[in-house]
């Protein structure tokens, strides 16, 4: 019988000992949890599928709690070739939660390059605790990385004294999970290496849109297909929805996209285009020109029922507790960029969207923003 050991993720040693156990096949597969999470609807108490080292808990886009069965060659294969493109293995700090597989890779990475990881510890991102852990990490031997979403970033940036002076001496920093502001990535003067990939590839398997080594992409009719040693072997006790998304050793993914000349750009998702008067927008292209926009930190855009039109494009815009945004400006951006049907109608301006997971936004709380 195969086992599980759900792990809370509030004591990370103790999750890197069960990690290295799982790794290496001495020790059972593992679930880490977090706060406010459960592991009962994944029945931890069953037999886990065959070849199991990791089980990440995961909503995906459809809000309905899935566990990506992750083997312990997947993890080792993203870990790798990791490493191979940033310039080899180093000392690595953790910044994000642990039962995300952004933060879990941070400490595969460390486990298979014998370092320790320096440990942010949690309670709210503040520039001020990412400085003095970043000092430990950059006291180690040979390079040093970190991965961070882009609030995160946001903020370190803003803030900007010691924590944006640490956050240009690591060797790289990754950033994922969402659109990054081009304005934010100027000025950091850090070097930040964009990443793509999901839960079912083990984390980023595509990095400022090159993929890889060893991973292959391809985009059929529009939609974002991966392929390579870091991919997952299904979900957890969920055969139909195995079946459906992983297909002849491709994960098919919900996002939109284009593959041209070896660089992936990434559009948007199939669930979040808005058809408007007829029209189709994807609201990522639209989060895309308002993020470029120098007042703005992040954005979400949504289609909203209209009686009109069927959906009206409607943004939440972010910018930080000092900022300040011309809607109007706004608006002209999206016009110039993508024509009248693309711009929002209703636009709110708040200090921060609201989150949930590692820089993923929430998108229902984003719906209850609008009047």
């Amino acid at each position: 019988m195969h086992r599980l050991r759900v792990l809370d993720t509030d004591t990370v040693p103790e999750l890197i000992r069960a990690m290295r156990a799982a790794l290496d096949g001495s020790g059972p597969a593992v679930l880490p949890i977090g706060p406010d999470q459960t592991a009962d609807d994944l029945r931890p108490a069953e037999p886990v599928e065959p070849d199991t080292a990791l089980i990440v808990r995961t909503s995906g886009s459809t809000g309905t709690p899935r566990g990506v069965l992750l083997s312990a060659s997947a993890l080792r294969a993203s870990a790798e070739a990791t490493h191979e493109r940033l310039g080899g293995p180093g000392v690595w700090l953790l910044a994000m939660p642990a039962y995300h597989i952004a933060g879990i890779q941070v400490l595969v990475r460390s486990i298979l390059a014998g370092t320790e990881p320096v440990v942010l510890q949690a309670n709210g991102f503040r520039p001020r605790a990412f400085t003095e852990a970043a000092s430990d990490a950059l006291g180690s031997i040979g390079p040093v990385y970190t991965a961070l979403v882009p609030t995160q970033l946001t903020r370190i940036v803003n803030d900007g004294g010691d924590a944006l002076a640490a956050l240009r001496s690591f060797d790289a920093v990754l950033i994922g999970g969402a659109a990054v502001s081009p304005e934010i990535v100027a000025r950091s003067g850090a070097r930040i290496v964009t990443t793509y990939g999901m839960s079912e590839t083990a984390g980023g398997c595509v990095y400022d849109g090159v993929p890889l080594s060893g991973v292959d992409v391809r985009v059929d009719d529009g939609v974002i297909s991966l392929r390579g040693p870091m991919l997952a072997h299904g979900y957890r006790l969920d055969p139909a929805a195995t079946a459906e998304s992983f297909v002849d050793g491709w994960f098919r993914t919900s996002d939109l996209g284009t593959f041209t000349d070896g660089v992936l750009r990434v559009s948007g998702r199939l669930d979040d285009v808005i058809n408007t008067g007829g029209v189709k927008i994807a609201a990522a292209a639209v989060e895309k020109v308002l993020i470029a926009q120098p007042c703005v930190t992040d954005a979400c855009v949504l289609g909203l029922p209209d009686a009109e039109w069927g959906q009206k494009v409607a943004a939440a815009v972010a910018v930080g507790s000092d900022g300040w945004a011309d809607v109007e400006s706004l608006r002209t951006a999206v016009r110039a960029e993508l024509g009248n049907a693309a711009v929002p109608k209703v636009v709110v301006v708040v200090d921060e969207l609201p989150l949930t997971g590692p820089g993923k936004v929430d998108r229902r709380a984003v719906e209850r923003l609008f009047p």
